[in-house]
């Protein structure tokens, strides 16, 4: 999904830039799934909102919030979960009109569907909860992962909504350019729903997430995972010849699963052989040409080579001769990989996997000196993760559609593409925020990914350090993004998350904790809206200074900065202080970190009472009086952001008077400082 900046005159093209972030966590830089042409889905509607809250009956069988994966709980059943101001008609609305317009896993915010075959442009199949809305698919995590598929469809589902209904209480509403089929008459562009894709098939360990501007639908690509490490039994067995044994190998991710271990697939092996009529590849044993010895194929597992075209395509030459599965051999030492589908996999109907080379090698020697094989195959018991059950990487991609639509404006989906733009940083916060738990601190361990790449809930998950607020456990600081280990833009991203991960433990542990992520009033209600209230703020393009800066905003607008001090605190102990400097923020190795605060942050208990600011609030002249004399006196007025916009000496042995006509309205601090003497008042400029 690619937005093109061309020079109106010269037909020049100026800028690329690719609107789908990748997240492939287990390669932080590597990018293993190719950006597919983006769907825009237009569905007929009324736009007459007709009712203020409904109640559909619906209910889901899903990791609900706050669990963040299947390792930190159960499934449940959730019912009726629609908020009735984000969602007034339900989940499953688009004309405003009460009762469900789709009984699928569609509706106003979000269509889920599998994706099987990795093509972004086909329709795919969702779960049906009939007219009653019972999406009470069990989820099965012994099994192969496809066979979970109205499950795993069913949470995508879920989570997506549970991400539109929480964000709207925040700001993330149809002016601010939502994801909505209908926008009831709210502003904004409508038609732009998410399109969310389950198990897709174009790759492994990833999940995308594009996002054009208001009005066209973003698209989010979810995909199966490793499976563990540990346990299960191989897939393949040899069961004669001196080759019998047991082999590890990586089932595909098209045609059908392999059977239960009890039930296992039994045939003789047979090596295919082909012509390269067709000039693909050089060799005669990959099935990427014509197959000339096909009689010889039917009813056996085929083995061949990997060789240089589609999985998908060769399965089928394969199946299309008789084969009940297919055996491919790794062409290079690594490790089996999971295959593709390619153009043809969603025709295939049987099972194949990729063995090693040495194993492979070793079959097919056997097989051309004329030796009988019969085999085996089974299903692992080593099932994949399904990053669609992983409700924190499922709103890491969420919050990237949230920020880009947030930063700049939603008309304008270009301004997170900076080299030092912290668009991970904001995904993995939102992941963090909605999935903390009663009784959980700031000092615990939270990795990200952790359920995906097969760690403890415990693990340290992907990044450089896990979050936490003890140093000791995550040290990362603003200096990090000039160490070309941190990577850009995840790395990069980790320690922006780590700063917003320390602000809202600071407000946890200054105003409690609510789990009412709708309508509560904690500290971690508080700094929600402050963080997104900053995404609104900052400019585009933003830096680590400009998004701080944001929020210091923020929260003078909000709540009159009286969370300045605190603010400033959290992000000079990770040394984004006063003095901090972003540099160029297009370049990601000039910034200059900084660990203090703007001074001063607090009063002399004894100036408390020493001076009359007066008019207060003001047009502009302002009179200060002092009942004693200020020796070395220094009077100096900062900004929201500590900036010094007035600074002049005084010993205040009369009124002195200060015109700030020239300043913008807004809150400002004024500073008297001298021997004795400390003290800061805030004065409001009309």
């Amino acid at each position: 999904m690619y937005l093109l900046y061309i020079d109106g005159i010269t037909g020049k093209l100026i800028k690329e830039i690719d609107l789908v972030i990748s997240c492939n966590f287990s390669h932080e830089d590597g990018d293993q799934h190719q950006p597919r042409g983006a769907s825009h889905f237009t569905p007929a509607f009324n736009s007459v909102q007709t009712a203020a809250t409904f109640m559909d009956n619906s209910q889901y069988n899903v990791y609900a919030l706050p669990l963040e994966s299947p390792n930190h709980g159960s499934e449940s059943i959730v019912n009726s979960p629609a908020d009735p101001v984000a969602s007034p008609f339900g989940w499953h609305d688009t004309n405003a009109f009460i009762g469900p317009d789709f009984t699928i896993t569609r509706g106003n915010n979000v269509f889920a569907q599998d994706d099987f075959d990795g093509d972004g442009s086909t329709v795919g199949a969702s779960p049906d909860g009939g007219i009653t809305l019972d999406f009470s698919f069990p989820q099965q995590l012994d099994v192969p992962a496809r066979d979970n598929i109205d499950g795993s469809t069913v949470n995508l589902f879920y989570m997506n909504n549970m991400m539109h209904d929480i964000w709207y209480q925040y700001g993330f509403d149809e002016a601010s350019g939502n994801f909505q089929s209908n926008n009831y008459g709210n502003g904004g562009l409508e038609g732009d729903f998410v399109v969310a894709d389950a198990q897709d098939g174009s790759g492994f360990n990833n999940a995308t997430f594009g996002t054009p501007g208001d009005g066209g639908n973003p698209r989010m690509n979810m995909f199966l995972w490793n499976a563990p490490t540990t346990g299960g039994v191989n897939p393949l067995t040899i069961n004669n010849s001196n080759l019998a044994g047991s082999y590890d190998g990586e089932p595909a991710a098209f045609g059908s699963t392999l059977p239960s271990p009890n039930s296992p697939l039994i045939a003789d092996l047979a090596l295919v052989i082909d012509d390269n009529s067709g000039g693909v590849s050089t060799d005669t044993s990959d099935g990427c040409d014509v197959i000339t010895n096909g009689a010889l194929l039917t009813g056996k597992i085929v083995v061949m080579r990997r060789g240089n075209c589609q999985f998908g395509t060769k399965v089928l030459a394969a199946q299309n001769q008789g084969a009940i599965a297919v055996i491919v051999v790794n062409n290079a030492a690594t490790a089996p990989i999971a295959m593709a589908p390619g153009n043809d996999g969603n025709l295939v109907t049987i099972p194949s996997i990729m063995i090693s080379q040495a194993n492979g090698n070793a079959l097919i020697a056997a097989l051309q000196s004329g030796t009988n094989i019969n085999a085996s195959l089974n299903n692992t018991g080593l099932f994949r993760k399904d990053g669609s059950l992983d409700n924190g990487i499922v709103a890491h991609e969420y919050g990237h559609g949230i920020s880009t639509r947030l930063t700049g404006g939603p008309a304008n989906p270009s301004c997170l593409s900076n080299n030092e733009q912290m668009g991970e940083g904001w995904s993995d916060w939102f992941s963090l925020i909605i999935t903390i738990e009663p009784g959980d601190q700031g000092a615990d361990l939270r990795g990200i990914g952790t359920y995906a790449t097969n760690q403890s809930i415990n693990g340290s998950g992907i990044r450089n350090f896990p979050y936490s607020t003890d140093f000791n456990i995550n040290p990362v600081t603003f200096g990090d993004t000039n160490n070309a280990n941190f990577s850009a833009p995840h790395g990069i991203g980790s320690i922006w998350a780590s700063m917003l991960w320390d602000l809202s433990w600071r407000f946890i542990d200054d105003y409690g904790y609510d789990p009412d992520l709708f309508n509560g009033t904690g500290g971690n209600n508080i700094a929600m809206q402050l963080i997104m209230d900053g995404m609104k703020l900052q400019p585009c393009n933003p830096g680590f200074v400009d998004g701080r800066d944001a929020i210091l905003q923020a929260d003078m607008i909000a709540n009159g900065g009286v969370n300045s001090d605190r603010i400033w605190e959290v992000f000079a102990a990770r040394g984004l202080g006063f003095s901090a400097t972003q540099g160029d923020s297009n370049n990601r190795f000039d910034q200059i970190e900084a660990f203090d605060t703007p001074a001063p942050l607090s009063n002399d208990s004894e100036s408390i009472n020493s001076f009359n600011i007066f008019p207060n609030p003001t047009n502009g002249l302002v009179s200060i009086a002092s009942l004693n004399q200020v020796n070395n006196g220094v009077l100096t007025i900062y900004d929201f952001n500590g900036r010094v916009v007035l600074n002049k000496k005084s010993n205040f042995n009369e009124i002195e008077k200060v015109d700030l006509s020239a300043l913008k309205a807004g809150i400002y601090l004024i500073s008297i400082t001298g021997e004795d003497t400390n003290h800061v008042e805030k004065i409001i400029v009309k």
